[in-house]
């Protein structure tokens, strides 16, 4: 028999698919997804190899199931959820195979997103996980919207929401994916109702939270730099996508495209690009009156400016605590770089003002200059906070995450800085008991610690004429040599490692930035200091109906924020006017493709493209992404069956359209590539069939 070619064989070890139904529990569909991905990667790998190479083949059907016959709206939000599991088994098994598995589960995210329509990505991204509803009654509150769903979405019945990870379905009876397990798909011990708990307590920590607000809580920033993502941020971030249409009484929450025909005006209040721009010029004026208090400082009463100071700082701190209540997770939160300059805030200018207070009362002026110099910290924060917008620029968006990781790694090495030197302190100011205090020795050896060695070896023959010139020599070593020399060399290797992922760190930081402006459930929405005015109705609770409060709620947004409507008005009409458009022409253009005016801060509004669209996908691709499909990445292709989607070439550019072309010939090149190694595979099994 003649010899056959050597071939690639790559065997079908796909686990088996699970059985997903539109209804499933969250709880349940984060638990049968786990076992696949604990099947399907069994070894260390990269995004990269996971994405390109024959290694990540194992997801295909997966995805190609969930993308033709899945139609769960939290399934994006179960493979993000489940990165985090995964994230957290890999602190105790530092193998790389849990961070894979992560990585597979932002790939199959990634490719289920790009096979969905828009309004589609729309509706999987944007839906959030719906709170578990008490026995005894629903939301009530006025600022909510209806009291009859949460956050958009109808109530969930508590036995579905509520239902324990472990089936209730005996052994001999349960299929592959409802096994019972500890920790989702790690192990094959049968759980114990301490276990259901835990499995409860991981799904709960994601309740209220879309399936973005988990990516970034699971911080998965492969899935965020892609492009069929960026585009669905980008459009919350210039508002031609919008969470609230409508403002009534019985507005509810939902991710939609923007209609300018039937969207209230007031709701343009709620765009992140507009809130962001209202909060730098609150910023600018708190750092006015800052500097007028600081100037006056005033002992003997309190000024107009000081008043107004007071009435900033109440009304950022209610802001804050409303911003904490709106991210659903203190989880999601704390993910935002800029919430400890916003709690610092707060913390200082509280103190400022209660110190401030017993001053005037106790007529102590040394009670009142404290609380001045209290006052002089604010702007070691305000003023850094001022300048936050220039997080959207791709440079000072790179240089955040930068001084994030290096600021961890300082304090990690901090720990062994501070061992050493409480020892030689220790022996120092025994030594020198009869010279020098405790206080007097600390700042010495500070001083030294910090490149003054000259000034340890001036006191060195003083501490003790026997050893504190070599104890001495040898801390001075220790610090200004090694120390020094291995925590800068340590601070390198941690800004290498952020630019080395320069684009995924800035777009993480850019979505979080997007996503924290766009979070709030509130009806009602208003910009500090503004925001103080309902505090006074508060009290009507107990004596209106809910619906007429809200009603009251929004007359008072009404009159209140007009100024700021009529600038996002003048804004928006007048970029159409300078433009060119007129209104009916740019709704027209956004019917044709929607994400061509999507693009993100980062890129200039002017140079608009619109998507490259392509129906050609092999059907059963080598790999979830090879190199023709790398370069479809970000699609928004329908959700029929691979190789039926359809086809659109209208209103492509000359340019686009060459691409286009490249791109259907190279595709049909390696599917003729894969027809050819199946053949080939084909022939090869049949003669080792005659064979034996």
């Amino acid at each position: 028999m003649a010899s056959q070619p050597t071939t690639p064989m790559w065997a079908e070890t796909s686990p088996e698919l699970p059985v997903i139904g539109d209804d499933e529990p969250f709880a349940e569909l984060v638990r049968k997804l786990s076992f696949y991905f604990t099947d399907a990667i069994e070894a260390p790998h990269t995004f990269d190899e996971l994405r390109t190479m024959p290694t990540g083949r194992s997801l295909a059907p997966l995805i190609r199931y969930l993308s033709d016959s899945v139609h769960h709206p939290a399934i994006v939000s179960a493979l993000l959820a489940l990165k985090t599991h995964f994230a957290a088994l890999e602190t105790d098994d530092d193998r790389g195979v849990n961070d894979a598995r992560g990585y597979a589960c932002e790939i199959v995210a990634w490719r289920f997103v790009t096979h969905l329509s828009e309004r589609e990505a729309i509706d999987f991204l944007l839906y959030e996980l719906p709170s578990v509803p008490t026995a005894t009654a629903q939301s009530h509150d006025p600022e909510s919207g209806v009291t009859s769903q949460s956050n958009g979405h109808p109530l969930v019945d508590p036995a579905h929401e509520e239902t324990p990870l472990l089936p209730t379905t005996p052994t001999s009876e349960r299929p592959r994916y409802s096994r019972t397990v500890s920790q989702f798909g790690t192990d094959t011990v049968f759980a114990s109702a301490a276990d259901a708990a835990h499995a409860d307590d991981f799904t709960c920590q994601f309740v209220n939270l879309s399936a973005l607000e988990i990516a970034v809580v699971s911080g998965s920033k492969k899935f965020l730099s892609q492009r069929a993502v960026q585009k669905i941020i980008n459009g919350i971030w210039r508002g031609d996508i919008v969470f609230w249409e409508t403002l009534s009484v019985n507005s509810v929450k939902k991710a939609k495209l923007y209609n300018r025909r039937r969207a209230d005006p007031f709701c343009r209040l709620r765009v992140p690009r507009y809130l962001k721009t209202f909060e730098t010029i609150y910023f600018a004026m708190f750092l006015v009156l800052y500097y007028a208090v600081l100037v006056q400082r005033s002992f003997s009463h309190v000024t107009v400016a000081e008043i107004f100071l007071y009435i900033w700082i109440a009304g950022f701190a209610y802001d804050e605590f409303g911003e904490i209540q709106d991210a659903g997770q203190t989880s999601f939160y704390i993910t935002d770089f800029w919430f400890l300059w916003d709690l610092g805030i707060v913390a200082v200018g509280t103190g400022f003002f209660v110190l401030r207070i017993v001053g005037l009362n106790m007529h102590s002026d040394n009670v009142i200059d404290m609380s001045f110099d209290i006052l002089a910290l604010e702007a070691l924060l305000l003023i850094p906070r001022i300048c936050s917008l220039l997080s959207l620029n791709p440079y000072f968006g790179t240089l955040i995450p930068c001084l994030k990781e290096m600021t961890k790694d300082f304090c990690k090495f901090l720990s062994l800085v501070i061992i050493l030197y409480l020892g030689f302190l220790t022996t120092f100011t025994l030594l020198a008991r009869d010279q020098f205090t405790l206080n007097e020795m600390s700042w010495i050896l500070i001083k030294v610690f910090f490149g003054s060695s000259y000034l340890g070896f001036d006191v060195a023959q003083e501490i003790s004429r026997l050893f504190g010139p070599p104890v001495m020599l040898i801390f001075v070593a220790l610090t200004n040599i090694l120390l020094i020399t291995s925590l800068i060399s340590l601070l390198s290797n941690s800004l290498t490692k952020v630019l080395d992922h320069a684009r995924d760190e800035y777009l993480y930081i850019y979505s979080v930035y997007v996503l924290e402006a766009s979070t709030s459930n509130r009806l009602t929405y208003y910009l500090p200091p503004l925001n103080l005015i309902p505090l006074f109705f508060r009290p009507l609770r107990l004596v209106l109906p809910s619906e007429k409060l809200r009603s009251a709620r929004i007359v008072l947004l009404k009159i209140t924020h007009a100024p700021f409507v009529a600038a996002i008005w003048v804004f928006e009409h007048g970029h159409d006017y300078l433009t060119g458009r007129s209104s009916t022409s740019r709704r027209t253009r956004w019917q044709e493709s929607w994400v061509s005016s999507m693009g993100g801060p980062e890129t200039s509004p002017s140079v608009k493209r619109p998507p490259l669209k392509s129906s050609l996908n092999s059907p059963r691709p080598l790999a979830p992404a090879t190199g023709v499909q790398a370069s479809l990445d970000g699609n928004f292709g329908g959700r029929s069956p691979f190789g039926h989607r359809p086809r659109s070439t209208m209103g492509l550019p000359e340019s686009d359209a060459q691409v286009r072309s490249l791109v259907i010939k190279l595709s049909s090149q390696v599917e003729q590539l894969t027809a050819m190694v199946a053949q080939l595979q084909g022939q090869q099994g049949a003669g080792m069939a005659e064979a034996e």
